[in-house]
Parts: C-alpha cells; sequence; structure tokens
C-alpha cells in the first residue's frame, strides 16, 4: 500500500510517499509530481522514520514519583495535570507548538489564554526565526516567504545569507544548483555552496548588518536603485537615503581595515551591482537572524528588495528558510506572546521564553507546560534554564521521544508523532500540507491531550477530530480561510500557499505590500562595532569565536534522527571545527569553556575552510553541552539568542 503525507523534519516541508507494509512503513519516497520534494528527499525524510521503533520513544503516560518517572494511565495524568493548572493558572507558561500541527498549536494557545487566563505562550521560533517574522514585518507588513521555491529557477541572480543550505535545508540547496544561476554565499567560513557560487563570500562573525548596508550603499551611490518602484511603492526613502550615505559603516571601503578580510572592500559593490541588474532573489537562515542585531539584518534584506524592485513578481523575493517544521504555521495560529492567531494584539502580551525563565527563577511563573520543543536542550545559557526547570513547581511535557527536559518533567505525555496522525502543517513557503497517518498509534495527539485537561478545568470545549479545530481555526485566520480539508486532500501532493481564498497566492506584494497603507517602509539602522571586527581592526587576533550550526544527518535536538539507528552511527557525536592556522593553539581533544558555562570535551578537525580564530561545531548530541555556552545575549528587540557568535577560550585536553 502507497500512502502520500508530508515530511515533518525541517521547514522545507517535503511531500513524501510511504510504501506500507505489514510491520510498518517499509520505504520513504517522493515522486516528480509532488511540488516541493520533485522526486528528492535527504537522509531525513527518506531514513528519518526509524525512531517509531526506538527504545526511547514515549508511550503512553508517565509521573514523577519519589523521583522517578512511572507509567500510569492517561486518565490519571489529566487528573493531575488538570489538578495543579488549576492550582497555578494564570501564573503558567505554554512553551511549543512548531513540531506539531497548525491544530494543536491553536487549541494550546487557546487553552492558555482563555482556560488558564495566561498570555505567556511562545514555541521556538524565539530560538530561530522570530527576527525575520519582526523585521519583515516592519518593513513590508507580512513575515513570511514571499515566493514559492520553485520561483528560484525563474530568477536570475540570487544572495544566499547565513545559510549552509546544503546541510540544513537540501532540497532547496538542490533546487538552486539545478538552476544554474549565478549566485552569492555569504557565510562565516567556506560551506559546501561555494564550490557552485560566483561569490563564496565568508565574513566576519557578526557582519551581517555591517555588509548588507554596504550593498545597499553602493546601490544608492551608483543610483541603481529602480527610482519608480521606490517612488510609487515606498516611504521614507530619502531618511534612509540621508542616513546610509552618512554612515562610515556602511562605506565597502571599511573592510581595508580588517585583517583577513581585506578582499570584501572590492568584492561587496560587484556583488550589489550583480544584484541590483538583475531579477534577484535573498534566500537566509539563521546566520542571519541567531545574532545581537538579527532582526535589523532581516530589515536591510528588505531594503534590498525594496530599493531594487526585487520583491512582488516573479523570481525577485525574500525568502527566509524556516527551521522547523510548522514553525510558520505556530506562528500563524498564535503561538507567540505578543501575537494572537492571524497576527492579530492579543488581549494581553505575555512574555518571551527567556523572560518566562526569569520569571521562574523569580518564583512568579510556577508551571510550564512544554510541547514538542527541548527547553533543556535546544535554548542557550542551559544553566541558568535548567537551573530554573528545577525550580519550577510544576512541568508538563508532550513528547514522542525521551529527552533533556522530559528528565524534569513532573508529567510526560507519549503523542503521536508527524507519521500517525492528521494535521495541517506550513512550510517555509506559506504552503499548507495535511498529513495523514502512515501507521497506526493509540496514543493521543498533542491536541487531544491539551482538549481532554480542559474539559477537567472548565469544560467548555467538544472537539472530537481534528477537521473541527481546523475549521474553527479558518474562522479567525483569514490566511487560511479557503484552506478546508477537502481541498487539502485533493491537493496532497501539492499543497496551498496562503492567503488561501477562492485561490492560492503563490507570489504576495504583487501591487501592494501588507502594511496599512500598503507602502514598503525603509528604517535604517547602523552596525554596532563589536566582537571580531573591532578586535581585527585593534590587530589583535588571538580570541577564538564559536559558531554553531546543523548537520544534514541530524535535526534540532535530534531525539528523532538519534532514535533512527543509521543516522545516529553516521553522526554519533558533535566535532568541533578548527583552521589549520590554528593547529599549534588547539589540542584534538577540547573543552570550550566561557562565562556562563562550559562544553563537554569535543574532538577536534582541522580545516582550510575556517580562517583563524574561528570555530564551528553542530549541537545535536546533548551529551556536548553546547549550549551550556552561551548567555542571555540576543536580538535587541525580541531575544532570539546569539548561537552565531560567541567569544569562547579553549582548555586543551
Amino acid at each position: 500500500m502507497i500512502k502520500n503525507s508530508v515530511c515533518t523534519y525541517c521547514g522545507v516541508g517535503c511531500e513524501i510517499s510511504a510504501e506500507i507494509g505489514d510491520s510498518g512503513i517499509e520505504k520513504v519516497f517522493a515522486t516528480p509530481e509532488m511540488e516541493v520534494s520533485r522526486g528528492e528527499l535527504c537522509l531525513k525524510g527518506k531514513e528519518g522514520h526509524g525512531f517509531l521503533s526506538s527504545e526511547n520513544r514515549v508511550r503512553g503516560a508517565w509521573v514523577r514519583e519519589n523521583g522517578k518517572l512511572v507509567e500510569t494511565s492517561y486518565e490519571k495524568a489529566y487528573d493531575l495535570v488538570a489538578e495543579k493548572l488549576k492550582e497555578f493558572a494564570p501564573k503558567t507558561a505554554s512553551i511549543g507548538g512548531a513540531r506539531t500541527s497548525c491544530e494543536s498549536g491553536y487549541t494550546f494557545q487557546k487553552f492558555s489564554r482563555e482556560t488558564l487566563n495566561s498570555p505567556h505562550v511562545d514555541n521556538c521560533a524565539r530560538v530561530c526565526h522570530s527576527p525575520s517574522l519582526r523585521g519583515m514585518r516592519e518593513t513590508i507588513g507580512e513575515g513570511a516567504s514571499t515566493n514559492p521555491f520553485r520561483d528560484i529557477e525563474n530568477s536570475e541572480f540570487l544572495l544566499v545569507f547565513g545559510s549552509n543550505t546544503t546541510e540544513a535545508h537540501p532540497i532547496v540547496a538542490n533546487k538552486i544548483l539545478r538552476a544554474k544561476i549565478p549566485f552569492a554565499s555569504f557565510d562565516i567560513r567556506e560551506i559546501q555552496m561555494y564550490k557552485k557560487a560566483k561569490y563564496g563570500v565568508t565574513i566576519p562573525y557578526e557582519a551581517n548588518l555591517l555588509v548588507l548596508n554596504m550593498l545597499a550603499r553602493t546601490i544608492l551611490e551608483e543610483e541603481l536603485y529602480d527610482k519608480r518602484f521606490v517612488e510609487t511603492r515606498t516611504k521614507y526613502f530619502e531618511e534612509y537615503r540621508e542616513q546610509i550615505l552618512n554612515d562610515p559603516f556602511a562605506d565597502p571601503m571599511f573592510f581595508r581595515r580588517v585583517a583577513g578580510y581585506e578582499y570584501l572592500a572590492e568584492l561587496l559593490p560587484k556583488i550589489a551591482r550583480e544584484y541590483a541588474s538583475k531579477k534577484s532573489m535573498i534566500l537566509w537562515g539563521l546566520g542571519i537572524t541567531e545574532n545581537f542585531d538579527g532582526s535589523y539584518a532581516v530589515m536591510a534584506i528588505t531594503h534590498l528588495a525594496l530599493l531594487t524592485g526585487n520583491v512582488g513578481k516573479s523570481g525577485a523575493g525574500l525568502m527566509p528558510l524556516r527551521g522547523q517544521n510548522n514553525v510558520q504555521g505556530a506562528c500563524d495560529v498564535g503561538m507567540l506572546p505578543y501575537y494572537a492567531p492571524d497576527y492579530q494584539t492579543p488581549k494581553e502580551v505575555g512574555l518571551m521564553t527567556p523572560d518566562i525563565i526569569d520569571e521562574v527563577l523569580k518564583g512568579e511563573i510556577k508551571a510550564i507546560w512544554n510541547m514538542g520543543e527541548d527547553l533543556a536542550h535546544i535554548h542557550a545559557n542551559q544553566n541558568k534554564v535548567q537551573k530554573a526547570l528545577q525550580k519550577l513547581d510544576f512541568l508538563v511535557v508532550n513528547e514522542v521521544m525521551f529527552s533533556e527536559v522530559t528528565k524534569f518533567a513532573d508529567v510526560v505525555f507519549g503523542v503521536k508523532s508527524g507519521y500517525e496522525k492528521t494535521g495541517v502543517y506550513v512550510n517555509a513557503e506559506r504552503r499548507l500540507h495535511l498529513s495523514q497517518p502512515l501507521v497506526e498509534s493509540d496514543m493521543p495527539d498533542d491536541w487531544e491531550v491539551i482538549a481532554e485537561v480542559e474539559k477537567r478545568i472548565s469544560g467548555e470545549w467538544n472537539y472530537t477530530s481534528s477537521v473541527e479545530i481546523w475549521n474553527e481555526a479558518r474562522e479567525e485566520i483569514s490566511r487560511y480561510k479557503g484552506a478546508s480539508y477537502e481541498r487539502l486532500e485533493e491537493n496532497r501532493i501539492s499543497g496551498l500557499q496562503w492567503p488561501v481564498g477562492e485561490s492560492e497566492t503563490p507570489i504576495l506584494h504583487l501591487e501592494n505590500f501588507r502594511t496599512k497603507d500598503g507602502l514598503g517602509r525603509f528604517k535604517y539602522h547602523q552596525y554596532k562595532l563589536r566582537g571580531q571586527i573591532e578586535e581585527l581592526l585593534s590587530g589583535e587576533q588571538n580570541s577564538f569565536y564559536l559558531s554553531t550550526g546543523r548537520s544534514i544527518i541530524h535535526y534540532n535536538n535530534a531525539s528523532q534522527t538519534r532514535g533512527t539507528e543509521r543516522l545516529q552511527k553516521l553522526h554519533s557525536e558533535d566535532t568541533l571545527f578548527a583552521s589549520v592556522e590554528d593547529k599549534r593553539r588547539v589540542g584534538e581533544v577540547v573543552k570550550l569553556k566561557t562565562e556562563y558555562g562550559e562544553s563537554a570535551e569535543l574532538k577536534v578537525k582541522f580545516t582550510k575552510k575556517l580562517k583563524k580564530g574561528t570555530l564551528f561545531t553542530t549541537f545535536h548530541h546533548p551529551k556536548s553541552r553546547i549550549n551550556f555556552l552561551f548567555g542571555d545575549e540576543g536580538d535587541e528587540l525580541i531575544k532570539t539568542s546569539q548561537f552565531k557568535s560567541i567569544k569562547v577560550t579553549i582548555n586543551n585536553s
């Protein structure tokens, strides 16, 4: 038997087909007619279902007794959670929702806001693309990709910024490479994309905003901007122009003084000219957003599109490469403290996850319900986070696998995985896919757990199926209005891009931006000198700076992929990569240390693809303790952690 569904790993959201036998899933593949996958899947898409039979799978409901989790009935666990949350509401926070369906995310925020009277809802966009949402909404009114993935082949030039695309979004990387169009790839190291790039650009740590402003400066100085587009579709251009032309940090010649990066002074203007003269797209990843000025860098990205008219048409636009499988959907349905469903203003603005952790330590937040997000692994400042989890009066976790956060839980609900349920997922290009169960499971879906607890607290809900929740959500969420289950079933191998009315909307902003007056906004922000660049200017090159990222083998906290035997064998530990120029300073096994914490011992590999003083590692294995190294530093506006740059010291073993 063959069943079609959707891959629920990264934000690419590939359609999949599964061959189902007596023992379950026998093979997962894609077919050429599928809209996103187009006959291709990465290793996770093909083999990442192995966790379904893992011994580490959470099956059933578990409660903590005498310090240990013991299995109990779901009914008893529902009763306990309802009793405790009635005691602690509204001093309860609800965190998660990007690793499950829209239906579950919608019920989660509704339960928190209405049943518990708590505004404190958040999801893992906080550690990935919240800056994209903030930066894009401030400038063009909508925090989502403007174009479909297929539009890459209609472009004439691409900027790929802060995205190790072959590792983090491999099917998108394939689309870029197959299109055979020129592109520039910006990163802090020479990544695989450099081999095919017309411009492989290695930049210093925390230089994104600096470089983006320099590209815009060249376009302005050489009058390469689209005057008609600027005049008719934007506002505040003159103020922006004056600020950037008078900013010494926006002059590409600044790099003549930055040791090791002098070549950028001549290269950046060349890239700016090609971007401005062609039908161009910009794609970006966490290399942009996980920084001190992530939101401002996203605004600078949209400025480039506004300047050149490279938005609102085929082959030209803006594409944030979302990390989680349903992070776009979780934000759409209101799993954010400052947005209700459909990005409306909530009755009360709640706390972001870093603030929730602080309030736990102050005793103001007493309970957390954590749904599909490993708070004890993927967030920064783990010494602080884990101290807060220990202090909590009550922690509830919905999970597919036992993970770091379940070690702190008072109640753990085993729930269906994406391979076992029906639900809507929204990928990085705003495409809604309806999943269907590939294998049967007698465990509840996340929304069913939430509904059972709600029944014991207020009893106002009467959901009996996910379609009932979806239909209610569609009444609130204008973007989803026309995307009924029936239409999504008919389009299971293509999906529908929101906003969906009588038809879908592949390209946004064709005539107007989604701002109140329909105009795009220029809003300039100057780069702040700091970190590695400040040291390079002063002649110091003795420090080490660390950046983290993904491997193609694993995904996020890797609890599911580590539960898949072959994938775990392919990547069984996190490795530290260092420059060959630093071989005398770095041992073969080291520990990294910051003022916040220390890593475990890491094996070192030396490479020519990193510059002196720069380090890189993945964070998939909790035993590595990578996120203990980071503190509370993050985006100035929405507190996304600064995972892409931290100064470390090395202890050689």
